[in-house]
């Protein structure tokens, strides 16, 4: 998926190219800033912005382990402001934001490290 877009707040990047590697399992996604991230399919799906992943409060969050195989199977635009994730295992309920796309792109070492940690002191694994 390719777009180009005006900005309508000038505090927040949007992205100029957004691309998923299947082989790869990474969504390669360009911004008018100049930042170009890429994001693995299974950072994108155990960090879901969904209330099903991150609940309606810090207390209902939940640990999705076991998905580092997942792939993308669908990028669905949501109006000028995000997109709809399809996991190949079923999850589509996130909307993912340009802004929370740039976060976990930016913050994706110190994201991913928290994730590795969490699931390891929960005693789960990344594997199916």
């Amino acid at each position: 998926m390719s777009r180009t877009t005006s900005r309508r707040c000038r505090d927040m990047p949007e992205p100029t190219e957004i691309r998923y590697d299947k082989a790869s399992h990474v969504l390669d996604i360009a911004f008018d800033d100049g930042a170009h991230f890429h994001l693995p399919a299974e950072l994108l799906r155990t960090q879901s912005p969904s209330a099903e992943v991150q609940g309606h409060s810090p207390d209902e969050r939940k640990l999705v382990s076991g998905r580092r195989h997942v792939g993308i199977i669908g990028i669905e635009p949501v109006g000028n402001y995000a997109v709809r994730l399809v996991f190949d295992d079923l999850h589509d309920s996130g909307l993912y934001s340009w802004s929370y796309l740039y976060h976990l792109g930016q913050d994706q070492d110190e994201i991913w490290q928290a994730y590795l940690s969490e699931i390891a002191a929960a005693g789960l694994s990344r594997e199916p």
